[in-house]
């Protein structure tokens, strides 16, 4: 069997999971770069990270949250991912809520931060979920755009019985010269197989979380039905 995955990817991590008879390529399909924003005072706001990429280049940035609790002014911060709370932790931060995706936290906040005021720091084609719902709500809120996601639109000709996908800009990239023919489709949480569904009529096999081990959880076990 043949998979492809649209991200590069350690191939041992892959074969300790997925077995050595399984053949693997790795295409990347979108690439990130940090944009340079001068940092600001935080004051008064709580913190939306929703990818890794938006956490690396905040702090690239040299943006400094405030994390004493004793103060009124400190910022808590929300994120998208157990992957984007351990991003954050690596900087030495804490995270206030951590939600599976930017539906789910938008309900919250919804539900349980009327009065916050949000930043979210974010690629530049963030998904508008936040954008579009927290402002109805007469929620405070704003994007700040910390990095660019370029879609690479390769051409794939090699024949794969299973693809991959990480995110809903990868399956655009993807399909921009790619059809999905008759390939087995693994999708990384819930928003990148809504993205499949706008291209495909295919069942997608979705994890459960948005990290790597529980997309080869979720193939490890399919595996062993076929």
């Amino acid at each position: 069997m043949k998979i492809l995955f649209t991200k590069n990817i350690d191939p041992s991590v892959i074969s300790g999971e997925l077995g050595e008879d399984i053949l693997v390529d790795c295409v990347e399909v979108i690439k990130t770069n940090p944009i340079k924003v001068n940092p600001f005072d935080l004051r008064d706001c709580s913190l939306i990270f929703t990818s890794v990429n938006g956490v690396d280049a905040f702090f690239k940035n040299h943006f400094k949250p405030n994390e004493n609790f004793t103060s009124k002014n400190y910022n808590k911060i929300y994120c998208v991912g157990e992957k984007t709370k351990r991003e954050i932790r690596k900087h030495g931060f804490g995270t206030f809520k951590v939600l599976k995706n930017a539906d789910t936290l938008s309900r919250f906040i919804i539900d349980n931060c009327q009065h916050e005021k949000f930043l979210h720091f974010c690629g530049n084609i963030a998904l508008d979920v936040l954008d579009h719902n927290l402002p109805l709500q007469n929620i405070k809120y704003k994007k700040i755009t910390v990095y660019n996601t370029e879609e690479l639109n390769p051409l794939i000709t090699e024949k794969y019985h299973a693809a991959v996908f990480f995110s809903p800009s990868g399956v655009r990239s993807f399909a921009k010269q790619n059809s999905f023919g008759d390939m087995t489709l693994y999708s990384i949480g819930e928003t990148t197989t809504d993205e499949l569904k706008k291209y495909t009529s295919k069942p997608v096999l979705t994890s459960h979380g948005n990290t790597l081990a529980s997309i080869l959880e979720l193939m490890r076990k399919q595996l062993k039905k076929t």
